[in-house]
């Protein structure tokens, strides 16, 4: 079934896709170029556009303008039943009055499999997702998550050349939620189907995606892999919207950037002049021990709050300027030194290599 499904993986070509709800621009002429078998996600806050970008490739919004090509075919007017698409929803959709086998072999039963090839995809498909022995389980007796595995089995049981999931985890616990991450992962990997994974949780793209482009207001603001998105923001919107970050006002004139009277090094990067922001990352952020090296910035501050929060250590500071930002260390290696008495006096350390500046917006 996998390497069927591999084959079977499509690539996606967006063009100038266009979408108005009444004077609001949901999707504002988004080019988009999804690679065949690749985990992209659709990251962005309640709003962005995301789910109308999903549910345009889905093909129950219709756009406005733009073009949609699944492979060589063009398909934004196509209807939904006639694209070859899995999708699993929020909600899981499932038959309620289907046992499992059943919701899982329906999308082979629409497409008038024999009753032996339903059984064996079925089977399959429940192996895939680790649920061979619930066949017969009437779907009022399956947990959260086991729905939820029921809704992938169906999804790809028909081994679909795209699949499209709309926060399929929203409704589970934290502790479930990040397992079936994991298992999202590890069955993507077997299976290689082209994937449109949209969430606005941060942690589960960065978990998950090959790629992701973060939506704002319509408009794709930065298409990057996780560890660029997160080390090498585009704009103030993507440093903010990933991770935990404070910004700092910086100037850089001739080449040289300066945060008050505090010089920055770049760690060899050129900027322009101009106005920047320097992110701020807490476990960016380090106390200065007087070891490090000449090249490290150092940031004066006052310690605020400390913190202990089992596996990490939470340190607020206030800068010159009154702001407070945050740094995060390992427990145990932070209280083995000396820490910082609340009200004394301190020095931040930031690597050049962590100093990281956004356009100001």
């Amino acid at each position: 079934m996998s390497e069927t499904a591999r084959a079977r993986a499509l690539p996606i070509s967006v063009r100038a896709l266009s979408k108005h709800f009444g004077r609001t621009v949901a999707l504002d002429a988004i080019d988009l170029d999804v690679r065949s078998g690749e985990f992209l996600t659709l990251l962005g806050p309640s709003g962005s556009g995301k789910t109308t970008l999903l549910m345009v490739l889905a093909g129950f919004t219709r756009p406005d303008a733009g073009s949609v090509r699944f492979g060589e075919e063009e398909v934004v007017r196509r209807p939904p039943h006639l694209r070859n698409l899995g999708v699993v929803f929020q909600s899981y959709a499932l038959f309620p009055h289907m046992d499992v086998a059943g919701n899982v072999g329906f999308p082979l039963s629409l497409r008038q499999r024999s009753a032996a090839e339903i059984r064996e995809r079925v089977a399959q498909a429940l192996d895939l997702v680790q649920l061979t022995d619930l066949g017969a389980r009437r779907i009022d007796q399956l947990s959260g998550g086991q729905r939820q595995r029921v809704a992938l089995a169906r999804a790809i049981v028909f081994e679909p050349g795209i699949l499209l999931m709309d926060e399929p985890l929203s409704a589970l616990d934290k502790k479930l939620r990040e397992q079936m991450q994991i298992e999202l992962r590890r069955l993507h990997a077997r299976l290689g189907t082209t994937v449109i994974y949209v969430t606005h949780d941060q942690r589960e793209a960065l978990t998950l995606s090959d790629r992701i482009a973060v939506i704002d207001r319509g408009r794709i603001q930065q298409l990057d892999t996780p560890q660029r998105l997160y080390e090498a923001p585009a704009s103030h919107f993507v440093a903010d919207f990933i991770g935990d970050s404070t910004f700092l006002p910086v100037a850089v004139q001739g080449g040289v950037a300066r945060w008050g009277d505090v010089q920055l090094s770049l760690g060899g990067a050129q900027r322009a002049d101009g106005g920047y922001l320097l992110v701020l990352r807490p476990e960016k952020l380090t106390l200065e021990t007087g070891t490090a090296g000449g090249a490290i910035n150092r940031l004066p501050a006052t310690a605020e709050d400390i913190v202990y929060q089992g596996d990490t250590l939470r340190i607020d500071a206030r800068l010159a300027d009154g702001t407070v930002v945050t740094l995060r260390e390992q427990a145990r290696a932070a209280i083995s030194r000396n820490l910082p008495a609340v009200g004394s006096h301190i020095s931040l350390a930031l690597d050049p290599a962590d100093t990281v500046l956004v356009p100001a917006p």
